[in-house]
């Protein structure tokens, strides 16, 4: 499952991935993680979640973002969730056609059973069409 949280910058998009994570970790059975672009939320999320903090590792491509994620799914096999914060910035996909991404991300949760939730900073009415499907909260 692939979800996606978009709005424009300011409008809470952080602020609803930090609660569904909060929901997820309650009834998750597997490990849950969640990848930001800082340790900034640290203290707001419930220490069973593992906070990655991205910025920490040379990830600044789309190709290097979905390595990365492929890399976290191969060193937790009980991997459940992951929320992904900061998507667009840290995968260099601002301004740019993100259906690639996703689609990749898609196949990821498709092949290994792990749900993704991911910030998205744009307008709903930008997402391409090939990713409207995967919109969970438009802000």
């Amino acid at each position: 499952m692939v979800q996606l949280i978009v709005g424009s910058k300011g409008k809470g998009k952080t602020k609803q991935l930090l609660d569904r994570a909060a929901e997820a970790i309650k009834t998750a059975s597997g490990s849950v993680v969640y990848v930001d672009k800082s340790a900034q939320h640290m203290y707001e999320l419930s220490n069973k979640i593992r906070l990655i903090n991205i910025s920490s590792f040379p990830v600044n491509s789309e190709d290097g973002y979905i390595g990365f994620l492929s890399g976290v799914i191969s060193q937790d096999h009980d991997l459940e969730y992951m929320f992904l914060d900061g998507f667009l910035t840290v995968a260099n996909l601002m301004g740019a056609d993100i259906s690639s991404a996703i689609a990749k991300i898609a196949v990821l949760s498709e092949n290994y059973g792990v749900n993704f939730v991911i910030s998205v900073s744009m307008d709903a009415k930008d997402i391409p069409e090939s990713c409207k499907q995967y919109v969970a909260v438009a802000l």
